[in-house]
C-alpha cells in the first residue's frame, strides 16, 4: 500500500516506556484491501507488554510500531472494485491475523499457529506488522466482519480477546456439565469464564489476587470467586474437571495442575515469562493430566461476534473509553487492574479531508 498526504492520530510505541500519539500518514488501500475508519480499539495485555518492556515474550521491538489488534470501525473505501468485503459504510470488526495459507500448520487446519502469519501490532517479524491503533488503517478486505445487527461497537471491540477465550475453551474439550477452574481474572480470564459458561460448564471457579478483578468475573458468570493468596478461602475446590490458566504466572499453572482431577485437562493460555518456568511435571505422569497450549484463534472470531451480540453482560467489562490523544493515561489505567478491566481507545474523529 502507499501512503497519502493526509495525517491522522496513531498510537506508536518506540521502546519500553516510550509511547507516543503521533500524526501518521493515512494509508491508501491497494488491490484487495480496505480502508477502515477505526472507532474503538481495546488495549490488550500484549500492548501493555510492549509499552512496559519493549516486547512480548521473545518478540522484541526493533523499530517504531503502531500498537493494537482489537479494533472496530467503519469501511471507508476499497482499493479495487472486486475486493471481497462489506459495503462502504458498514460497521465492522477486524480479524487481526493474515495466515500464509501454505505452511504445514495452515494446510493442517491450524492457521492460528501459522509459522509465517501477519498479525496486527506484532513485532514477531521484521519489518514489524503495524497495528490498528490509528484513526485510519488499511487491512485485507477478507479480514473484515460486519457487526451483527444491534451490537454496540464498544462491545464489539471485545471480539478479538473473546476469540482467544473461545479457542482456549475449545482446547479444553467438552465442558458441558463440568466444573472448570480459571486462574486469573484479567480481561482474558473473565472472557474465559463467559466462554466456558457458553460452552455449558456447570460451575466456574475463578482465582485472582484482586477483589475488584474477581467482581468483573462474577459479572460475566463466575460461580465461585477465590482469593489466590488465601489458602484458607472456603471457595477452593477439592478438584475440578478442567482448568484454564489465564494469569501468565507459574503459580497459576501450579494451581491448575494440583486441582485438576486425574485424567483432566489443563490449558495454558496466559503467556508465561521468557525462559524456563517451573511446574509440577510429576503430576502430569502420575495423574495422566493433559497439558495443552492455546494460542490466538482462527474461526472463533465469527462465533465471538455472535456471542457478544446475544449477551449484554459483556458491557460490564468495558471499564473506560478514553480519547486516543489521552493514550498515556489510558495505558496507565489499563495497567491498573484494581481500577479497570478492559480499556478502550476512542478514535472517533471525522474522516480526514
Amino acid at each position: 500500500m502507499s501512503a497519502g498526504k493526509a495525517l491522522a492520530p496513531g498510537c506508536v510505541i518506540h521502546g519500553a516506556g516510550d509511547l507516543r500519539v503521533e500524526d501518521v500518514p493515512v494509508p491508501r488501500p491497494g488491490p484487495g484491501e480496505a480502508l477502515v475508519a477505526v472507532g474503538y480499539g481495546g488495549i490488550c495485555g500484549s500492548d501493555l507488554h510492549y509499552w512496559r518492556h519493549g516486547g512480548v515474550g521473545d518478540f522484541r521491538l526493533r523499530e517504531p510500531m503502531l500498537l493494537g489488534h482489537e479494533v472496530v470501525g467503519t469501511v471507508v473505501a476499497y482499493g479495487s472494485p472486486d475486493a471481497p468485503g462489506p459495503a462502504v459504510g458498514t460497521s465492522v470488526a477486524v480479524h487481526p491475523a493474515t495466515p500464509c495459507g501454505v505452511c504445514p500448520e495452515c494446510v493442517d487446519g491450524r492457521r492460528n499457529v501459522c509459522r509465517d502469519t501477519r498479525y496486527l501490532g506484532s513485532a514477531a517479524r521484521f519489518p514489524h506488522v503495524q497495528g490498528g491503533f490509528a484513526t485510519r488503517i488499511v487491512v485485507p478486505a477478507e479480514q473484515l466482519r460486519p457487526l451483527p445487527a444491534g451490537l454496540d461497537p464498544r462491545r464489539g471491540a471485545l471480539a478479538e480477546p473473546l476469540s482467544v477465550a473461545l479457542h482456549a475453551v475449545r482446547r479444553a474439550g467438552d465442558l458441558a456439565g463440568r466444573h472448570v477452574l480459571v486462574t486469573g481474572a484479567g480481561p482474558i480470564g473473565c472472557l474465559v469464564v463467559a466462554a466456558a459458561k457458553a460452552a455449558g460448564a456447570a460451575h466456574v471457579t475463578v482465582t485472582d489476587l484482586l477483589p475488584a478483578a474477581l467482581q468483573y468475573a462474577r459479572a460475566v458468570g463466575a460461580d465461585t470467586l477465590v482469593r489466590a493468596d488465601d489458602p484458607g478461602d472456603s471457595g477452593w475446590p477439592v478438584e475440578v474437571d478442567a482448568a484454564i490458566e489465564a494469569s501468565g504466572v507459574a503459580a497459576g499453572l501450579d494451581t491448575c495442575l494440583r486441582l485438576v482431577r486425574r485424567g483432566g485437562v489443563v490449558v495454558q493460555l496466559g503467556m508465561l515469562p521468557p525462559g524456563q518456568s517451573p511446574f509440577v511435571g510429576n503430576l502430569l505422569v502420575s495423574r495422566e493430566i493433559e497439558l495443552r497450549g492455546a494460542f490466538r484463534f482462527d474461526g472463533e472470531f465469527d462465533a465471538a461476534l455472535l456471542l457478544l451480540a446475544a449477551e449484554p453482560a459483556f458491557d460490564a467489562l468495558v471499564g473506560a473509553v478514553v480519547p486516543v490523544r489521552d493514550a498515556a493515561s489510558a495505558f496507565e489505567l489499563a495497567a491498573d487492574r484494581s481500577r479497570s478491566c478492559k480499556v478502550l481507545l476512542d478514535f472517533g474523529a471525522p474522516p480526514p479531508a
